[in-house]
């Protein structure tokens, strides 16, 4: 059987978005270039985009804000399409927090910001498809959200130093697309939005059993 061959990494430009389609058992290790940037990360049934990741799913799954290493993100159907596979940062992720969009930017005075929601919309139109009316909750790898006791959140800069990766594995034949978020009127990029990189690692076997090959 010949191997199949993989492409080399994506570079998700600076508050910009970039798409991958991944064969089920394929995974995805998404890097924080630079280090401080948070990702925005959306999952689609690459067969039937009206099914997607669900962050309310997921935590009615998992009873948790977030998965642990080994458990999975779940579609709005209630099936498992990301698993949490590995993971080089300090493991500091949200899934609370909506994507920034036109609105956010426009009570800033900023009606012209790159933002998360536009970028989704864009990569998913540049594949063909039409507009998107619905932008789901998306999954904020290396974003710094702790809840404190009151129920309140804050808003941290993100922990990641240059290299830092998380990496996920498709429990179906999914569409992934991820935006190197925009936000600079917080900490959560640190002094500004950098890169992110974008690899698809075959599926793992007996011979490869971790994150490295």
């Amino acid at each position: 059987m010949t191997a199949l061959s993989y492409p080399e990494p994506v570079t998700v430009p600076a508050r910009q978005a970039r798409s991958v389609t991944l064969r089920k058992g394929e995974r995805l290790r998404i890097t924080d270039v630079a280090g401080g940037q948070v990702g925005d990360v959306f999952a689609y049934n690459a067969h039937d985009i009206t099914e997607h990741h669900s962050a309310s799913h997921t935590r009615t799954d998992i009873s948790r804000l977030f998965p642990a290493l080994g458990e999975s993100f779940v579609t709005d159907r209630r099936r498992p399409i990301l698993t949490y596979l590995a993971d080089t940062s300090p493991g500091a992720h949200d899934m609370l927090i909506a994507a920034c969009d036109p609105e956010r930017y426009a009570a800033y005075g900023d009606t012209d910001h790159a933002n998360c929601a536009d970028n989704l919309r864009q990569a998913m139109a540049e594949l063909g498809h039409r507009p998107l009316r619905f932008i789901p909750q998306p999954i904020n790898v290396f974003m710094r959200i702790p809840v404190a006791p009151d129920q309140s959140l804050s808003w941290l800069e993100a922990a990641t130093a240059p290299g830092d990766a998380i990496t996920f594995r498709a429990e179906m034949d999914c569409l992934v697309v991820v935006s190197a978020c925009p936000q600079d009127q917080n900490v959560i990029n640190g002094a500004e939005p950098t890169p992110l990189a974008l690899t698809i690692l075959p599926p793992l076997t007996e011979e490869t059993t971790d994150d490295s090959h």
